[in-house]
């Protein structure tokens, strides 16, 4: 019998495909998801597949209570957090997270990335946030569940928007992008992982490194996103 999430497989197991062609991920680190919002479910990666491995029928359709729709493997470890934040979120369409070394270095150290150069302000006009670790309580509760909880709370405390900034990093653990699609989540994720490195060796260079300043935050940010935005090739 032909599946109808075809596409939605295909989609999520290209998106998964590019983590280690990009270098995000190792061994059976990481996975992303893509989502249909018109039947409420996701698919997602099996957990501990090998990349090497994967093929597009592996993909696991589960809906937003975690209840597998289609699929024979058990699906990412993650899934949990993928529901919540499509429950919670509707804007967006895809999510990846990975253990990428200098987002997690920056995550492990549970500080957030300052924003000190333009590579970053053409992306984010804020600091990218660290989640501070979850409460002992917690972590023996629903950890997956409350790993959404924790990242939606850090945008509610930071008075962020996730619309805007479309990454953050959880504290000793890695971080989590999103994106109008699978596509654009992992294109996120790669971006995350070079303003990690570059903010790294910034502060390596000169401890006392200033931040950017907001005229060339602006500038940059809305030369990409805002109203009158001209970067780029018209309709591309």
């Amino acid at each position: 019998m032909k599946s109808e999430y075809l596409e939605l497989k295909r989609a999520c197991y290209e998106a998964n495909m590019e983590l280690p062609n990009l270098d995000l991920v190792v061994y059976t680190f990481g996975n992303v998801s893509a989502v249909n919002r018109e039947k409420a479910v996701f698919a997602i990666k099996p957990s501990g597949l090998p990349y090497k491995d994967l093929k597009p029928e592996d993909i696991v359709i589960v809906d937003y209570d975690n209840q597998v729709v289609e699929g024979k493997m058990r699906p990412s470890s993650d899934t949990k957090t993928h529901a919540f934040l499509y429950k919670h979120w509707q804007k967006i369409g895809g999510i990846c997270h990975t253990h990428s070394t200098y987002a997690v270095s920056w995550a492990q150290s549970q500080m957030d990335i300052p924003i000190f150069g333009t590579t970053h302000a053409d992306h984010n006009t804020k600091d990218i946030p660290c989640a501070p670790p979850m409460s002992d309580e917690l972590i023996a509760g629903d950890y997956e569940h409350m790993t959404g909880q924790q990242i939606l709370d850090c945008f509610s405390e930071k008075n962020l928007s996730y619309e805007e900034v479309e990454m953050v990093l959880i504290g000793n653990h890695g971080p989590f992008t999103w994106g109008k699609d699978p596509a654009k989540a992992v294109y996120n994720s790669r971006v995350l992982e070079e303003i990690a490195r570059m903010a790294y060796l910034t502060l390596q260079i000169n401890p006392h490194a200033n931040r950017l300043k907001a005229s060339l935050i602006r500038k940059h940010y809305e030369r990409k996103h805002g109203a009158g935005a001209y970067y780029g090739q018209e309709g591309s």
